[in-house]
């Protein structure tokens, strides 16, 4: 999932650089969201793996 939030920011990035700003404030705004689920996802496993004593990763 963080795969995706980057190659979404990279997206964007381009897309802003040519001039397409719909596109590049879309795809900015996708990369957030992906980027925030991704790290929502590894502190529920992270606070899980310590409060369980159990080896996570």
């Amino acid at each position: 999932m963080l795969k995706l939030a980057i190659i979404f920011f990279i997206i964007s990035l381009i897309a802003g650089f040519l001039g397409f700003t719909n596109v590049a404030s879309g795809t900015k705004s996708i990369a957030k969201v992906l980027f925030f689920i991704a790290l929502i996802t590894f502190l529920i496993v992270l606070v899980f793996g310590v409060l369980l004593g159990v080896l996570v990763f």
